[in-house]
């Protein structure tokens, strides 16, 4: 399996294969992008307090969390992965079109509930076949594939924000689906022709899963369940992305409440925040490939607490630009990082599920860190919330103190049933 491996990663298709994928991840984000800067808009319009505000992510990402472990089983049982993305990148778009129809909050999170379902078929699909497509470049591999969603969410405020400028928000939404329409059938026409040309290839992207019994899938994905590695790694995930999805939704509220900036400034600073995610991205992937993953991933949290607290206390100077930056560098040098981590945790024929564990636990963070902080922002102000960001991701680094050294390890053989 090594060997299909090591040659599907040297032909000039598969590199094809990583920047579609990571295209397309781009624009999964790009939707959530656009939703954060339209957040303070439908805010205002429908009158809703911060603790809704909160809410209405906490939903979307509780609906995730609820969803995320079936999709990864449907990629391990389907295979047919490059047909599941296109269907994963449909279903995360057309929902926000559904808002332009709202004009209550109930409605609001059901339009979200659906962002939240579709969304979780794609990262068990692109994330395991990218890493076991590029065995000893998992990390810097996923950071491409994390570089697409940083692409997506710096060009989406900046984009969103000018169309603001002219139109209103719901104009806007439907007018971004388009892209995702575009992105859809692209990946299944060229993943489609890939899996044609290669039908011999069981590594292919849209290759049938292996034939075996379902009764005997489900006795090995109870074994994940007591995968210390894995779960140590998914919980540390999900206090990360707590103040990832906490930063996201309410920067935007801060810059535009207390701050009083137009739509398309809030979108220049929440751009600047995804370019230095960008940038920090591959850097990240590589040295965890070279130095492992441990000591990538604690500096980086280390240094993403530091950040926070700097840009709380540099409050409305010259300096909160820098300190936003270096939050985003920072926070994101350590998402493709852990996500190799956990991928390389478990077996090939359970990659879908291990990483929709992964992102199942991860999405209960990203649904209980909104609601939180507008709850503190509610009772106190916004400048406390963003030290309880701080705090998670402090929890983070703690859990990845009893995970092993890190250094990035061999593909596991398939298990046979």
């Amino acid at each position: 399996m090594n060997t299909a491996t090591a040659s599907a990663a040297a032909s000039p298709q598969s590199s094809r294969e990583v920047w579609l994928i990571s295209a397309g991840h781009g624009l999964t984000h790009w939707y959530t992008a656009t939703f954060y800067l339209l957040l303070p808009l439908i805010g205002k319009e429908l009158g809703l307090s911060y603790t809704e505000i909160g809410l209405i992510m906490t939903i979307q990402n509780l609906a995730g969390a609820i969803a995320n472990v079936p999709g990864g089983m449907i990629v391990d049982t389907i295979g047919k992965k490059g047909y599941l993305m296109a269907t994963s990148l449909f279903w995360v778009g057309f929902p926000y079109a559904l808002m332009s129809l709202t004009h209550n909050f109930w409605m609001l999170l059901a339009c979200v509930t659906l962002v939240g379902i579709g969304g979780n078929l794609w990262h068990p699909a692109a994330i395991s076949t990218l890493a076991y497509r590029y065995p000893d470049r998992k990390g810097l591999m996923l950071s491409f594939h994390g570089m697409g969603g940083n692409v997506g969410e710096a060009a989406a405020p900046f984009v969103i924000g000018a169309l603001l400028a002219w139109y209103g928000w719901r104009t806007v939404v439907v007018i971004n689906v388009v892209p995702g329409l575009v992105m859809s059938a692209l990946i299944l026409v060229l993943l489609g022709a890939f899996s044609i040309s290669h039908a011999g290839d069981k590594n292919a992207i849209n290759a049938g899963a292996a034939a075996r019994g379902f009764g005997d899938y489900l006795r090995d994905c109870t074994t994940l369940l007591r995968n210390k590695a894995l779960i140590l790694v998914a919980c540390s995930s999900a206090f990360r992305t707590m103040t990832q999805v906490g930063l996201l939704t309410f920067l935007p509220v801060y810059l535009a409440y207390e701050l009083n900036y137009s739509p398309f400034l809030v979108g220049i600073f929440l751009t600047a925040l995804q370019v230095a995610g960008f940038i920090a991205s591959p850097i990240g992937g590589h040295l965890s490939d070279k130095m492992g993953r441990k000591r990538v991933v604690t500096a980086s949290m280390t240094l993403t607490a530091v950040m926070i607290v700097g840009m709380v206390l540099a409050g409305k100077s010259a300096a909160f630009v820098v300190f936003i930056a270096l939050v985003g560098f920072f926070l994101y040098a350590m998402r493709s990082v852990l996500q190799a981590w956990a991928v390389e945790s478990v077996p090939n024929n359970l990659a879908g599920a291990g990483v929709g564990i992964q992102f199942g636990i991860t999405a209960i963070g990203a649904a209980i860190s909104p609601a939180l902080f507008g709850m503190i922002a509610d009772a106190y102000d916004l400048y406390t919330g963003f030290y309880f960001l701080a705090g998670t991701i402090a929890c983070a680094n703690l859990l990845i103190f009893f995970m092993p050294n890190g250094e990035a390890t061999q593909t596991k053989p398939v298990t046979a049933s």
